[in-house]
């Protein structure tokens, strides 16, 4: 299976240095973590992130995950302030993300008219 990615502020990550575990913002709210594959990340990116800066794409390897991670569906996407329902799954972490599944950290800025792209290698 392809990695799956998680945005992230550069603050928050730095945040979290030295610790094992990640909860992100949505773990006790919603019960789990939101990610992305990348064929979705740039799509949540430009709805949720446009024009923020500072942001950071986690590339993580789902066989270290030491949760149960489902893709499921629907999930609801905010974009262009209007709610569109999306038919695709997305995959959900049950339970804190171990910073040891995450094999790499990329810098992820807007471009220049505040949407994202793709790194490259991704």
């Amino acid at each position: 299976m392809s990695a799956i990615l998680h945005i992230i502020p550069a603050g928050a990550w730095a945040h979290h240095q030295g610790e094992s575990w990640y909860r992100g913002d949505t773990l006790d709210a919603e019960g789990f973590i939101h990610f992305s594959t990348p064929e979705q990340v740039v799509m949540v990116a430009d709805a949720r992130f446009r024009g923020h800066p500072g942001l950071l794409l986690l590339v993580i390897d789902p066989a270290r995950l030491q949760h149960e991670l489902r893709y499921e569906l629907p999930f609801e996407l905010q974009a262009n302030d209007s709610p569109t329902t999306i038919d695709m799954h997305f995959p959900h972490l049950y339970g804190p993300l171990n910073l040891d599944a995450v094999v790499q950290v990329l810098p992820f800025e807007p471009q220049d008219d505040g949407t994202f792209r793709l790194p490259a290698g991704l």
